[in-house]
């Protein structure tokens, strides 16, 4: 691995400080509310292995609100980002009340969606009901994003969607597109349409080893390929026709400060919280259910938030294997929660794929 660099170890050390702070107030900023697990689409990489009929019922709105009035009772909501996500969130008919009750309560409120199901009409009503903040996926150019999604058309669909809501400017938008062997060598054909498109924001990630991406060599990135992401997206960013960025998981070493807006650190159960469909209190959706913290229908949810988390907060017990040696501890503390097994083993490291 190549030196960091005086300039950006003093700036990883100044960022690390600053995360020490944050992890001892450990402020509710974000929170993940999976309100559904059913999806309209099948895609290849999906972390959830969400279904058109899920085992798990859609969590009602009633359930939600009163982990919402748990938050807010000890915090500003207007501080409190609600990420709906699923599942596809849009297959809920009641998504706008749900908005509603959230947007009411003093909580802003964003989802992710494919956008398969996102009109102008439901969009409207949608923004009625205070929507702030939108993330639409898309996965490649034409047959390689129908690919990935597992459906024929929706690529058209969500080329539509993107079009709509970057003209529209009511909402903090962004596009995130997963980076796999199929679309590698068309990203800068992506960046292309989406600057077409009027997109602002782009994000890209790769698969980490869960879900139906586990098994899927198509879905995998060579570590030569992983390195020329990290210069593709920093050049990108330095062209400035779309503020380009890497996903916010791992550690990347002498690309920390080039390829984000922020220095790497893993938010969850520090300033990100999470409330799975089945009532699991959890950090992102991403984390296995080792990491469970409690559930709403037994605990309350900002007790649990302030009392317990103390695997997220504490990370001395991922130093181990890989990481019990590696002189980089300091900065990464063992990458992000969602990539440790039952065992706290190590599942992926960035930093290794670019070493």
């Amino acid at each position: 691995m190549e030196a960091l660099g005086l300039r950006r170890k003093l700036a990883l050390d100044i960022a690390r400080k600053l995360r020490d702070q944050t992890v001892r107030e450990h402020p509710l900023r974000l929170l993940f509310w999976e309100c559904t697990l059913r999806c309209n689409l099948a895609c290849r990489h999906c972390g959830s292995d969400c279904k058109a009929t899920a085992g798990c019922k859609d969590m009602p709105i009633a359930d939600f609100a009163r982990v919402l009035d748990s938050v807010a009772a000890a915090t500003d909501p207007h501080k409190v980002m609600i990420n709906v996500t699923g599942g596809e969130p849009l297959v809920r008919a009641d998504l706008e009340q749900c908005g509603r009750v959230m947007y009411e309560k003093g909580f802003p409120w964003g989802m992710v969606t494919n956008g398969m199901l996102l009109t102008p009409e439901r969009y409207r009503r949608l923004l009625r009901s205070g929507l702030r903040a939108l993330t639409i996926s898309l996965d490649g150019i034409g047959e390689d994003h129908d690919w990935m999604r597992g459906r024929k058309g929706c690529y058209a669909k969500a080329v539509e969607a993107i079009r709509m809501v970057a003209a529209s400017g009511e909402v903090e938008f962004d596009v995130v597109t997963c980076v796999n062997s199929r679309n590698f060598d068309h990203l800068a054909e992506i960046r292309d349409l989406l600057v077409g498109l009027g997109v602002k924001e782009w994000r890209m990630f790769t698969v980490f080893p869960l879900g139906r991406g586990a098994e899927d060599p198509e879905l995998q990135v060579t570590d030569a390929q992983f390195r020329a992401l990290m210069e593709f997206i920093k050049a990108t960013r330095r062209e400035g026709r779309i503020q380009a960025s890497y996903g916010c998981e791992g550690f990347l070493g002498p690309y920390e400060g080039d390829v984000r807006d922020h220095f790497y650190m893993c938010n969850a159960g520090v300033t990100v919280g999470g409330v799975l469909c089945d009532g699991s209190i959890s950090a992102c959706t991403s984390i296995r259910n080792d990491y469970y913290q409690g559930n709403i229908y037994q605990d309350d949810f900002m007790e649990v938030w302030n009392t317990r988390f103390v695997p997220y907060r504490d990370r001395s017990w991922m130093r181990k294997d890989a990481c019990a040696d590696c002189r980089f501890w300091k900065y990464c503390l063992g990458n992000g929660m969602h990539l440790r097994d039952a065992d706290g083993k190590l599942l992926l490291c960035h930093l290794r794929r670019l070493d």
